[in-house]
């Protein structure tokens, strides 16, 4: 980055800009660098995303999923379906229905997806690699990944039909009964961290496999994913979207890029969910071989690189948790409504909170080998 600073940044600025405001140019040109250099990627992983869920699923249901849509006459095994779906979508019409409030109609798909992108600012990606390094980082995705419902509140309001508003209902009966859930599994944490920054979190996992925090904090981590699950409104947890009761709930009246802004949405969020778990659960960019392989290994160039900490691992373990994301919609039957209550208000939340005074001892009594 300091590269890209001194000879791009800086040169352009001092062409186009008067001098007293070339500090804040600079700053303010290399911020915006830097959120292109992580809104991009994470769009064409977003695309891609929808991509392998296709042929994830076609391939557990003994299937083919996408394999003829490709670049200049090669298939490519499927691999330019995102596009052609991107480009279909963005040629459709959005109807706005005639007692929908069209104002509000065209901001909720906005209102769902901009939370998801917007918590990438404290996602740290290594030891120094962080747009925003800011003391309450976990505050600030808390408070963002709960933004989201509004979006399916007033997507369901605004659209003056039934079964749009019967699905918004759904959606925010589920995810204000998991975001309880949630809330408590990232105090556990905070408690075992002593720290709401999510550089530190990683930073206090250091050591090896047995010092990352799924260890103590296991019943955390399952409620943790499993409520991302459903905040995301995914399988089998998808009853907002229940098709044979309410017909795609809440999005039931949105076509073209209205409706790939909330399916965007969707897969934001779970990129996300999936980057969280390995951050504050499975040690962030944080090497599995820590602490097993002798130190001297890792000074090798090529070896140490590889099997050293970084952000390819950080990578690694999220795209594990998104593989869960589909292999868990593959797998199981949706549940019913009251399963779904059932779970969040009666096990998952009274589970959390027993476990919270159970971490709370192991950090006063220096329980080895994580809080010693």
């Amino acid at each position: 980055m300091e590269w890209i600073r001194n000879n791009l940044i800086t040169p352009l600025v001092e062409q186009l800009f008067p001098a007293a405001v070339h500090t804040h140019a600079v700053f303010t040109i290399e911020t915006v660098f830097k959120i292109a250099v992580i809104i991009v990627p994470v769009l064409f992983t977003v695309a891609y995303l929808t991509y392998a869920e296709r042929k994830v699923i076609g391939f557990i249901q003994g299937r083919i999923g996408p394999n003829r849509v490709g670049f200049f006459g090669f298939s490519f095994w499927g691999l330019g379906q995102p596009i052609a779906d991107a480009f279909k979508l963005m040629f459709k019409e959005i109807i706005v229905p005639s007692g929908a409030n069209k104002a509000l109609f065209i901001a909720a798909p906005i209102l769902s997806l901009a939370p998801s992108l917007a918590a990438w600012a404290v996602i740290p990606f290594g030891d120094t690699l962080v747009l925003a390094d800011i003391n309450a980082g976990l505050l600030y995705v808390l408070a963002l990944t709960s933004l989201a419902v509004y979006g399916v509140i007033i997507a369901g309001w605004a659209s003056n039909s039934k079964y749009a508003f019967l699905g918004a209902m759904r959606s925010v009966a589920q995810i204000v009964s998991y975001e309880i859930a949630m809330g408590f599994a990232l105090v556990g944490v905070l408690v075992a961290s002593g720290s709401l920054n999510l550089g530190d979190i990683v930073a206090a996992q250091n050591g090896s496999m047995v010092h990352w925090f799924w260890l103590p904090l296991l019943p955390l981590a399952v409620i943790y994913f499993i409520s991302g699950v459903v905040e995301t409104n995914r399988a089998p947890f998808d009853v907002a979207e229940g098709e044979s009761e309410i017909v795609a709930g809440f999005h039931v009246d949105y076509g073209g890029m209205a409706f790939s802004v909330f399916f965007m949405a969707e897969y934001a969020n779970m990129i996300i969910i999936a980057i969280l778990i390995s951050v504050m659960f499975f040690g962030g960019w944080l090497s599995p071989f820590q602490g097993i392989l002798p130190d001297s290994v890792f000074d090798v160039p090529m070896i140490g690189t590889l099997l050293g900490e970084g952000i390819h691992w950080l990578l690694v373990k999220t795209s594990f948790f998104l593989f869960m994301f589909l292999w868990i919609r593959a797998t199981f039957p949706r549940y019913r409504y009251d399963q779904i209550m059932r779970l969040g208000w009666k096990i998952f939340i009274p589970i959390t909170i027993v476990w919270l005074i159970v971490v709370a001892v192991m950090v006063v009594t220096n329980m080895p080998w994580w809080f010693d």
